[in-house]
């Protein structure tokens, strides 16, 4: 046999080779990442919902738009969206919406020292059962606030999209048994 034959096998041995484990290691992935779970029922055949203003304890936001930004510019999304009837009242709904927006202080002792405080903004929307008030979905976005007025919104409309995409997603998957 040639050395170029002997080569050309020896090539041809490695690309298999290589083949076969990146085959291998995608079946092992697939394997170990379970189906999702199905949808609350609830959320599937969802037709009407009621957008829920659960407000915030957000003090001295570096946010712009006040106290009900969240409210206002979430309700905006899913009225322009158009996937749901939003309703005046939770009575007669098949979903609520209820939307917050809020800083939690705490303390970062970390670096073994009497730590530091440090805020955790968080946007939060919770999917409920009107009849039941269940939680059957729940959404946090954490949004970090900037040095300057116009970061903090950008991250502000950067969480916004999230949670809505997440909606989105959420809603076109399929009910169970479908």
């Amino acid at each position: 046999m040639s050395k170029s034959v002997m080569a050309g096998n020896l090539w041809t041995v490695l690309a298999v080779t290589l083949i076969s484990a990146v085959l291998a290691s995608a079946q092992q992935t697939k394997k170990g990442t379970p189906d999702p779970a199905p949808v609350p029922q609830q959320i599937a055949k969802a037709k009407s919902v009621f957008v829920s203003n659960a407000g915030g304890d957000v003090v001295g936001s570096p946010f712009s738009g006040g106290n009900d930004r969240p409210y206002n510019q979430f309700y905006a999304e899913m009225k322009s969206w158009g996937r749901y009837e939003l309703t005046p009242a939770p009575a007669g709904s098949d979903l609520i919406f209820e939307l917050s927006f809020t800083t939690q202080v705490g303390i970062d002792a970390s670096n073994g020292t009497s730590g530091r405080a440090v805020s955790d903004t968080q946007l939060r929307l919770a999917i409920l059962d009107p009849s039941t008030r269940v939680a059957l979905w729940a959404f946090s976005k954490h949004v970090k606030q900037g040095i300057l007025q116009a970061t903090s919104d950008k991250n502000f409309d950067d969480a916004m999209a999230s949670i809505v995409a997440a909606v989105k997603e959420l809603a076109a998957r399929p009910a169970p048994g479908h």
